[in-house]
């Protein structure tokens, strides 16, 4: 077994790690409304403004990291925090964070969330593209999922070739970083939950190109158009654009480190009560995103438990039709 040994600077953090993990895992009108051991220049990114982050999910994220830097499955210098409730705003504001405590550096980029799904006549737990409504741990549910998360190895995949000019076209392989969770994010695997670019090939057509390493036995290629869709939505990953997912996959290429995704399914359920009791959520001391919140009226959570089997009854009642042929280029 290869031994990863922690720096320093991580070391120095243990010591508060018990604060931490206290705080964490607090109910949420607790976690939200205390004072922590933050740094100074990581405690002024906090806030709810664009290139800020709320201070109950620096928190978890920073006790989520330490925990796992103390049990020795953590050394890599940096950890990684989503905030789900904030807008998919690629342009104006982002909701995924990078920090490394280690070089005092902090950074937000943008990132997707689950687009749920509407299962006509039976259940609507779809979200729309800017503000998540609906969560879920459900297979086949494209449902963003919040909690604990560990990020493990990488699988890279031929997706097609695009036309990047009128002469050449180009192979595009986009890196899958898997997921593992724990608690109600334990199934992340299981649900193929990861990180990876916002893109795809769209429009596909077969080619012939015997010549290709992709070529199919009949000697054709998938060809396409390159979509990228860094303000949309996901099947329930987290999706970065490509020139980030470079850098984040990068970052914990054989040496993995933590996400922390809020909210939890306890956020959720406070904060929905809250609302349904015609109450604040600030007031009650839970965190939601304000303009999110405004625009959702209220969050749901769909556990697995109950959401599952109805999942499962609408594939029955509503087999999908035969794949048609991928008609080829002209």
């Amino acid at each position: 077994m290869r031994l990863r040994y922690a720096p320093r600077s991580i070391v120095r953090m243990l010591s508060l790690c018990s604060v931490a993990i206290v705080t964490a895992t607090a109910p949420p009108s607790f976690a939200a409304g205390q004072q922590s051991d933050i740094p100074a220049w990581l405690a002024a990114h906090l806030g709810q403004g664009d290139g800020q982050v709320a201070r109950p999910v620096l928190q978890r994220a920073r006790a989520l990291y330490m925990r796992k830097v103390s049990e020795g499955k953590v050394s890599n210098p940096c950890y990684f925090a989503m905030d789900a409730t904030r807008p998919n705003d690629p342009v104006d504001g982002g909701r995924f964070y990078i920090v490394c405590e280690a070089t005092q550096t902090f950074r937000v980029v943008s990132s997707g969330h689950g687009s749920g799904r509407d299962l006509k006549g039976v259940a609507n737990f779809g979200n729309g593209r800017m503000c998540a409504k609906n969560f879920g741990n459900a297979m086949d549910s494209n449902l963003t999922t919040g909690g604990s998360y560990m990020t493990e190895e990488t699988k890279t995949t031929f997706k097609g070739y695009y036309r990047s000019s009128q002469t050449k076209n180009m192979a595009f392989l986009r890196s899958f970083l898997q997921f593992d969770g724990e608690g109600e994010t334990a199934n992340a695997r299981q649900r193929a939950i990861g990180g990876h670019a916002a893109a795809k090939v769209a429009g596909i057509c077969m080619k012939k190109d015997p010549q290709s390493p992709y070529a199919n036995r009949d000697g054709y290629v998938p060809l396409g158009k390159l979509v990228e869709y860094a303000g949309g939505r996901s099947d329930g990953c987290t999706s970065w654009s490509a020139s980030d997912a470079n850098q984040i996959i990068s970052m914990v290429k054989d040496n993995p480190t933590t996400l922390y995704i809020y909210p939890e399914s306890a956020d959720i359920n406070a904060v929905a009560k809250t609302v349904a009791a015609g109450r604040s959520a600030a007031q009650a001391g839970l965190y939601w995103n304000d303009s999110c919140l405004k625009e959702i009226g209220a969050p749901k959570f769909w556990p697995k438990e109950t959401l599952e089997p109805v999942i499962v009854q609408y594939k029955k009642d509503h087999p999908a039709p035969p794949a048609r042929p991928i008609p080829i280029c002209e």
